[in-house]
């Protein structure tokens, strides 16, 4: 596979070297893999931390900054980073208000984040942990014991982010970011395989006019395959299954996602299948989100997120934010 890096080794650290050129409002510090926004610590204010295996650009480094996280500990290309990342990350952003660690629902995150907890409980610091599992599409999965934590994750951080932001106690934000998790569900689709730097071909194969629904962001399997559909059926089958497991009883906001490549002229079309689904099973949509957001390197693909809100949760998805992977209001 052609790829524009220098070696397998290397990427996530020249990655970093980029980052940090790019965005001078960040600390990134590339040797022990953290990324902080420069001016926290944030007097009075809860921290945000958040972390994974990297490849899923800008989830989650992508999103640090006003509004959104305090740092984030990216790991190696779809790995896990380790507790002591996560410990410096928590005490680089510590005020005194708190921690809060938000954990994508895979094995080694869940570990590592709950191994940081206890060390940087250790050291003085208050921490909370939110778990996010939002993916419908299996119960478990190659990387999880039960469901896999996807788009939601950007849901909770910018959602428990503002709160964050505009001064709330460690107990609020948390209950916030729970808040968001319960009333998310997920459901992605690959229409090509992903292709990771050290393996240098497809992690799985997807012979060519079929496609995997309910794919993971790892490339983990879905739950069938079938041959390739339009945007309309394939929104159909997203739709459906998020809407059999949450029946919103309010409006909801809507990430339509890509997996890194798959083009904004596709996923606008998608997104008009998507809303057209909606709205015919009754589901009003207050906010909508399209692009590559939680993404899973070059694989071709989408998910659906669906989050239900009330007026809060609405008020703080519309918040001021600035981060590089988004930015409003300010």
């Amino acid at each position: 596979m052609n790829m524009l890096i220098n070696a397998a080794g290397t990427v996530v650290a020249d990655a970093l070297r980029g980052m940090a050129a790019a965005h001078p409002e960040l600390v990134v510090d590339a040797e022990n893999r953290v990324i902080v926004r420069r001016d926290a610590p944030v007097a009075g204010k809860v921290g945000l931390v958040s972390g994974g295996g990297s490849g899923h650009e800008p989830l989650h480094g992508g999103f640090v900054g006003p509004g959104m996280l305090d740092a984030a500990c990216p790991g190696e290309v779809f790995t896990s980073p380790v507790p002591d990342q996560m410990v410096r990350a928590a005490a680089a952003v510590d005020s005194g208000s708190g921690v809060l660690f938000v954990v994508k629902n895979y094995t080694g995150d869940v570990l590592n984040f709950a191994m940081a907890a206890e060390l940087a409980e250790e050291e003085g610091l208050r921490v909370a942990s939110v778990l996010v599992d939002d993916d419908v599409a299996v119960t478990d999965s190659l990387f999880t014991a039960g469901r896999r934590g996807t788009g939601a994750t950007l849901f909770v951080e910018k959602i428990a982010g503002a709160a964050a932001e505009e001064g709330a106690p460690l107990e609020r934000v948390e209950a916030v970011a729970r808040q968001v998790v319960a009333g998310t569900r997920s459901f992605g689709v690959a229409l090509a395989p992903v292709t990771t730097p050290a393996k240098g071909t497809p992690t799985f194969e997807l012979p060519a006019g079929e496609l995997e629904l309910g794919i993971g962001i790892h490339g983990e399997p879905g739950r069938e395959r079938r041959p390739m559909m339009t945007s309309h059926e394939i929104a159909d089958v997203a739709v459906d299954a998020i809407l059999a497991d949450l029946r919103p009883e309010a409006p909801v906001l809507a990430l339509v996602n890509g997996m890194g490549a798959t083009p904004l002229l596709e996923l606008y079309g998608f997104n008009a299948e998507v809303q057209r689904a909606l709205a015919g099973r009754g589901v009003a949509v207050a906010r909508t989100l399209v692009g590559n957001y939680v993404t899973s390197l070059d694989m071709a693909g989408c998910s659906v997120t669906l989050c239900q809100i009330d007026e809060e949760l609405l008020r703080l998805w519309d918040a001021p934010v600035q981060t590089p992977g988004l930015r409003w209001g300010r």
